[in-house]
């Protein structure tokens, strides 16, 4: 049992780029609270949080950026080449990153919690959880992934896999594995089973899920602009894997660049992020693509139907996306709408509380970087901050 008696506690573990954060988001869809400890750890050296100070004690200010912040690439290229410097950070850093989990999980409302760590073993935080899942996936699987998502180069990627402790002995001590050969459908299937297994609740058969992309997509639809909906039964719902072709077919028919999105597309979407739908007379008025990723929020999708009054669909969606949010404990959100959105559809965001700015002004290290990367092209951003009490404060 989990030192948290009232909760049953998932610990989530598995080598470097084989997908764990994908069935985190997994079982966040499914109604866990997930953590990504390795999240918490960049968080607790940003500038002036409690492990900044001594990581530069330890390793020299030569690791700080012009702007004074830890450049987490340059001491991942020590740390990753040196297992003593690697057992220094985490001397430093895993005391403060259990603290903020303690924390977390103490005020989650949710009975199941997923706390996502790279290093669940080393840490210790494997004997405080109810069962512990390792996800494996296949070497090659793994070192594409690092290039093509992370950025490394073959060698950097293959040093930090060869940090890493060896994938067959945490496979030995888990009480479920998760297999990830690269597809969607796998994985959920089993993560379905599981979750049906911890909460006696079976999900609804995932019927619609379509799984194979068209040889030649259609091309998206025209916008109409429907004169007789009202809007007198707008209704907000979250979307979910099976809905994976009615939120393809909507985005493509409000898309402008002639992009065509598949239904395989949107489900691959879900191992980052959940959509809420906004229908009326059953028919999809309204769209947000959003995810909640160490305790920040960021909406980068957001689709209004033409010729239909956006306040109420507007207030819904972020109604329901904040409620979520809140849920998840995230600290602040950051909304990207299209440069061309009119000016008044803006104002309704703004009355909701958002304010207009860029993300240079974002003066919290991890809340800019990941609405820089996160930002797409072509966008404004407007920003929320969500709650006061950020669980890694500044010292």
């Amino acid at each position: 049992m989990s030192r948290w008696p009232d909760k049953y506690v998932i610990g989530l573990t598995g080598n470097i780029s084989t997908g764990k954060s994908l069935v985190r988001k997994m079982l966040e869809h499914l109604g866990a609270f997930g953590i990504d400890a390795d999240g918490l750890t960049a968080q607790a050296m940003s500038k002036r949080a409690p492990a900044y100070q001594p990581v530069l004690e330890t390793f020299g200010n030569w690791i700080l950026n012009e702007a004074g912040e830890i450049n987490r690439q340059s001491l991942g290229k020590v740390v990753f080449a040196d297992p003593e410097a690697l057992a220094k950070l985490e001397a430093i850093v895993h005391p403060i990153v259990r603290g903020a989990i303690h924390t977390l999980v103490g005020r989650a409302t949710q009975k199941v919690v997923v706390i996502e760590a790279i290093k669940l073993f080393e840490s210790g935080l494997a004997d405080e959880c109810d069962a512990v899942w390792v996800v494996d996936a296949p070497e090659d699987l793994q070192l594409d992934r690092l290039v093509t998502k992370k950025g490394l180069s073959a060698v950097e990627a293959s040093q930090r896999m060869a940090a890493q402790g060896p994938q067959s002995d945490k496979i030995a001590r888990a009480d479920v594995v998760i297999r990830n050969t690269g597809s969607f459908e796998q994985p959920w299937a089993r993560v379905q089973e599981e979750w049906a297994a911890i909460t006696g609740v079976e999900e609804e058969p995932e019927e619609e899920v379509a799984v194979e992309v068209p040889e030649e997509p259609a091309a998206p639809a025209v916008a109409v602009a429907p004169a007789d909906i009202s809007l007198d039964d707008l209704a907000i719902e979250r979307g979910g894997p099976g809905d994976a072709q009615k939120i393809a077919d909507f985005i493509n028919e409000m898309r402008k660049d002639g992009k065509v999105l598949t239904s395989t597309d949107v489900l691959m979407a879900f191992g980052q992020k959940a959509y809420f739908l906004a229908t009326s007379t059953g028919m999809v008025v309204g769209l947000a693509g959003w995810q909640v990723e160490n305790l920040i929020t960021t909406v980068d999708e957001f689709y209004l139907r033409s010729g239909v009054p956006p306040t109420r669909i507007v207030a819904g969606l972020i109604d329901h996306i904040e409620d979520a949010s809140a849920q998840l404990q995230s600290e602040v959100s950051f909304l990207f709408v299209a440069n061309d959105l009119p000016g008044d559809t803006v104002q309704h965001f703004i009355d909701a509380g958002y304010e207009a700015g860029n993300v240079e002004d974002v003066k919290v290290q991890v809340w800019r970087e990941a609405a820089s990367a996160l930002q797409p092209p072509d966008t404004r951003m407007l920003t929320k901050r969500l709650r006061e009490d950020r669980v890694l404060k500044p010292i």
